[in-house]
């Protein structure tokens, strides 16, 4: 069993091996731009889950800002690139899902603050 303790401040924390990969992971998210919004999305909250299996599986539930997108049939594909290019990921399933949809509210105040909605 892995206890968390705060760390002194200043102090190192070492990422455990998943954590690692979560992190590289949503680095490379955040290297793919949704076409009509200049944000990325995974600050524009387009991802909705990421989960990491044994052996570097991973799983994307993600949505568009609208149904109609024109992006629809092949912005999963380039995530999934994205994602096959991070060390250690072995397979990348991504899925759009619909629900609950998109909307402004789920873009946190940074990436508002960016677009100006702030």
């Amino acid at each position: 069993m892995d206890i968390q303790l705060p760390a002194a401040a200043g102090a190192q924390v070492a990422l455990q091996p998943d954590e690692q990969l979560r992190e590289a992971l949503i680095a490379a998210l955040r290297t793919v731009y949704d076409p009509e919004i200049p944000v990325n999305i995974y600050d524009l909250g387009l991802i909705y889950a990421l989960n990491i299996a044994d052996q570097g599986r991973v799983a994307i539930d993600m949505t568009l800002t609208a149904p109609g997108c024109p992006v629809a049939g092949t912005f999963p594909a380039e995530v999934e690139s994205r994602l096959m290019d991070v060390p250690g990921v072995s397979e990348v399933h991504v899925t759009l899902v619909w629900e609950p949809p998109w909307s402004m509210e789920l873009i946190p105040e940074h990436a508002k603050l960016q677009l100006g909605l702030l």
